[in-house]
C-alpha cells in the first residue's frame, strides 16, 4: 500500500521535483500551491506526511501549520518544512508551529526518502 505525501509550495518546480524524487520509492504525491489549498486537500484526502514551503502567497508554511494542527485529523501526521529560510529563529517558529523537522532547499534527494521513510513509513 502506497503512502500518500502533500507537498505544499508555490513553486511547481520544487512540487515536481518531490514527486520525482518519491513516487519511484512508492509513495503518491499530491500536490498543492499554497496553504489554503494544501488545507482543502489534506481535509479531502489521506495524507500520511507533509512537506511545505514557509514563503508563500494567501496562507504561508507556519500558518498551514497551526491550521493543520488545529484540525483533529492533522494532530499525529508529520510535517517537515522544505523551504530556502535557515534563520534559527524561523526553526523555532516553525517547530512551534508544529512542523517535526526542517529541511533546506535546494534539498538532496536521498535525504528527502531517507526522512519520509522515516516518518511516513
Amino acid at each position: 500500500m502506497s503512502r500518500t505525501v502533500l507537498t505544499v509550495d508555490d513553486s511547481k518546480a520544487i512540487r515536481d521535483m518531490v514527486a520525482f524524487t518519491l513516487e519511484p520509492e512508492g509513495y503518491r504525491v499530491i500536490g498543492a500551491e499554497h496553504g489554503a489549498d494544501g488545507l482543502a486537500k489534506f481535509r479531502s484526502e489521506a495524507v500520511d506526511f507533509v512537506i511545505t514551503d514557509l514563503n508563500m502567497p494567501v496562507m504561508n508554511g507556519i500558518d498551514f501549520i497551526k491550521n493543520l494542527r488545529a484540525d483533529p485529523k492533522g494532530a499525529g501526521v508529520p510535517v517537515v518544512m522544505l523551504t530556502t529560510e535557515s534563520k534559527p529563529e524561523m526553526k523555532a517558529e516553525g517547530k512551534a508551529a508544529g512542523a517535526t523537522g526542517w529541511i533546506s532547499k535546494p534539498f538532496d534527494a536521498a535525504m528527502l526518502v531517507a526522512v519520509a521513510k522515516k516518518l511516513a513509513g
